[in-house]
């Protein structure tokens, strides 16, 4: 089959095509997805035969480019099947804009955070507004891993260890925590789920940090889990953020021998009714 695909702002797809006598047969769908696989039978080989071109021609206007005459494929990965074994795997863009920041730059995250920290348990307002304070200035250190610097790590793992704190101690909301983590090198990430374990029984943000957790698990690639998180603990431009993370996380879950339903139903929201919503907007 000719292979074709077409990757452009939150698009990410595939078209293929053969003849094979009177019946022209396609397979289309996201890339790193099985796909669907269509046929249709004409009178004679010539009639399926000028479909396949005229077909062709549709896809290039459309902005699809051939794949399947440039290098050889690789071998499938092992789990993958069908058009999803033979689907490049996506890159994912870039979450931070890597960089070398000054020491003031540090000094002003590290100011930001410490403001944050205190504020934690006040106002929400306020708290929200320190916030995005704090996720612009560890925004403007390239992805750097807070526990890399002395006065940074306490303060960014007071921080985290405040979202599973018991409910009659201040808390950081959950959203504020993956805001910042997302900023960050993706070990931050790895270093806080276990973190979050550790929370004793009863803290009131324990059947979201739990969610995230299994999800990560699940996946087992860090990066996109940590996508994930934030994604599910966020409301900015949900839909379209979903739209372009989701082919990278079916592609992956395809590679492993899973599907975004069956990853789905690994999933308990634990009765967070936020959480189950936007679980649930997944599969849509």
């Amino acid at each position: 089959m000719r292979r074709f695909e077409f990757v452009e702002g939150t698009s990410a797809k595939f078209w293929m095509a053969e003849v094979q006598g009177n019946t022209f047969i396609v397979v289309y769908g996201r890339l790193g997805t099985e796909g669907q696989r269509k046929e249709k039978d004409f009178p004679d080989e010539e009639g399926a035969r000028r479909e396949y071109d005229r077909k062709v021609a549709e896809k290039l206007r459309e902005g699809y480019h051939e794949v399947s005459a440039q290098a050889p494929q690789e071998a499938p990965t092992k789990g993958a099947k069908g058009a999803a074994a033979a689907s490049p795997k996506l890159t994912l863009p870039p979450r931070v804009r890597a960089g070398r920041p000054t020491a003031e730059q540090v000094a002003a995250a590290v100011e930001a955070l410490t403001r944050l920290d205190t504020l934690v348990g006040g106002r929400s307002w306020r708290v929200a507004l320190q916030a995005r304070r704090a996720r612009r200035a560890l925004r403007a250190l390239g992805g750097l891993e807070p526990s890399s610097h002395s006065a940074m790590g306490p303060v960014f793992s007071s921080l985290m260890e405040k979202v599973v704190a018991p409910k009659e101690q201040p808390r950081l909301p959950l959203w504020a925590a993956m805001a910042l983590l997302a900023e960050v090198d993706v070990a931050a990430f790895v270093r806080t789920l276990e973190q979050w374990k550790r929370a004793p029984a009863g803290a009131p943000a324990l059947a979201a940090t739990g969610v995230l957790a299994r999800q990560a698990e699940a996946l087992g690639e860090p990066e996109l889990a940590l996508r994930m998180g934030a994604l599910l603990t966020s409301d900015e431009a949900w839909d379209k953020r979903w739209s372009a993370l989701r082919p990278h996380v079916e592609g992956h879950l395809v590679a492993g021998g899973s599907s975004l339903p069956a990853w789905l139903r690994s999933l308990d929201a634990g009765g967070d009714s936020r959480l189950a919503e936007r679980l649930s907007r997944l599969g849509a």
